[in-house]
């Protein structure tokens, strides 16, 4: 304690997180210091609350420009942070709910998952989607969630971006692309993972426009939806799903590890603090 500062520091300010440009930026909320090195670029992309209403119109004339948040009221990047986010998580939506509604059927692959003789049978059986996860060994977890970090670390790197001659969505780039795999390792890859038959190079520009819509609506119904399986199958009233034949499922849907794999490190403590808190919050609920 002797070599302990005798006082306390304190804040000359308060910090801020933003931008930092040689030229001012009308597009910026006042008050905020910007600190980012690099500007957003000459792009045709959408940056600004106009085009996001221009654009609201084109996939929703009946709804029209929604925006709670007031997002088109913040920076160029904030919007395409926003946009790149609904593209992403509507994508995967239609495919997690394709996925859901084929294993809670019980579809499965008729080979075996692991050497140690675990087949897709096997964990089909558990019961549910959810439940299938939570039956499936943890070494199938941690391939399944490194190989979705890569794809994330891929599509968010400068390095990958530029090999598809694109920048960042935050930088003025693409909001949605994926930068391509094919050539770009040292082993074979035969596919890029978006459009692996390379079925959209051969559309016009307004076949791809209309192709960008119809995604992005159908990625915010299939968002709705798979949270309303979800919900469903947690008991919930969900009208139109809450009754369709699916299994309940009594784990918890956002915990990616279950007891099954307690040998993983700190999972032991991650499951008993989450029944703490489940207890805990029994006893609130109570009074």
């Amino acid at each position: 304690m002797a070599f302990g500062p005798t006082t306390v520091p304190t804040r000359t300010s308060t910090p801020t997180m933003a931008f930092k440009t040689d030229t001012p930026r009308p597009d910026l909320q006042a008050g905020l210091d910007f600190t980012y090195d690099k500007p957003w670029t000459s792009s045709s992309e959408i940056s600004d609350k106009a085009g996001l209403e221009a654009l609201a119109k084109k996939l929703n004339p009946i709804l029209g420009y929604w925006d709670p948040l007031n997002i088109g009221e913040t920076s160029k990047e904030n919007i395409a942070w926003f946009r790149h986010a609904e593209i992403k998580h509507g994508r995967v939506a239609m495919i997690a709910f394709v996925g859901h509604v084929v294993q809670a059927t019980g579809a499965h692959w008729p080979w075996a998952l692991t050497t140690s003789g675990v087949t897709h049978a096997d964990i089909s059986a558990a019961g549910g989607p959810a439940d299938q996860w939570d039956a499936l060994p943890s070494a199938s977890k941690l391939q399944i969630l490194i190989c979705v970090g890569f794809l994330e670390l891929w599509s968010e790197s400068h390095e990958a971006l530029a090999l598809g001659g694109q920048q960042h969505y935050v930088r003025g780039g693409k909001p949605g692309y994926f930068p391509p795999l094919k050539g770009n390792f040292p082993h074979p890859v035969p596919f890029n993972f978006f459009d692996p038959f390379n079925l959209s190079t051969k559309a016009t520009p307004e076949r791809k426009e209309q192709g960008l819509l119809a995604e992005i609506n159908n990625g915010r119904l299939a968002m709705l939806g798979i949270f309303g399986l979800c919900s469903a199958e947690k008991g919930l009233i969900v009208p139109g799903l809450d009754s369709l034949p699916f299994p309940k499922y009594s784990g918890e849907f956002m915990a990616p590890f279950a007891a099954g794999d307690s040998g993983l490190p700190f999972v032991s403590e991650m499951l008993t603090l989450r029944a703490e808190q489940i207890a805990r919050e029994a006893i609130f609920l109570a009074q």
